[in-house]
């Protein structure tokens, strides 16, 4: 009787340390700023991709609590020239650059397009080796990677 006491004990003692090793590291992952890289290349859900972005910085409690970048390329890109681009989606942009939002634009889409930064709305940058490799880049530093 008494080791089956010792070994009920022992048993409670290796579970109570799990579950607290658990809920530290649940806090942890709760409390550590989320990094996210949001991917748009196609034109027609220019809008929705951002309305996703604003959702979630919204759904955080603000930029203070999130790193998102947004990389463009392809036909989407075309929605970003700064000669074109509707009044709503240039005033997201200036808010979501306020917010620290990294926007970085294809080097190989500006070049198939003929443009360059100074053609897009403000505060791009440019993905020089190319939109797919700045994904890469960044989900290898650690961002979460979304596709709407």
């Amino acid at each position: 009787m008494h080791r089956r006491g010792i070994l009920w004990g022992a048993t409670a003692a290796i579970g109570a340390v799990f579950a607290a090793s658990r809920a530290d590291a649940a806090t942890e992952a709760t409390t550590k700023k989320l990094k996210v890289v949001y991917h748009l290349s196609d034109l027609d859900k220019v809008n929705f991709v951002l309305g996703n972005v604003q959702n979630h910085i919204d759904g955080v409690g603000g930029p203070d609590h999130v790193t998102i970048a947004l990389v463009v390329h392809g036909q989407a890109l075309k929605a970003f020239h700064s000669a074109g681009a509707n009044p709503d989606l240039s005033r997201h942009v200036g808010q979501f650059t306020k917010d620290g939002i990294e926007l970085a634009a294809c080097g190989n889409t500006m070049k198939s397009q003929n443009i360059g930064l100074s053609d897009l709305l403000p505060r791009f940058v440019s993905a020089d080796r190319g939109g797919v490799v700045r994904l890469a880049e960044l989900q290898s530093q650690g961002y979460l990677y979304l596709r709407p």
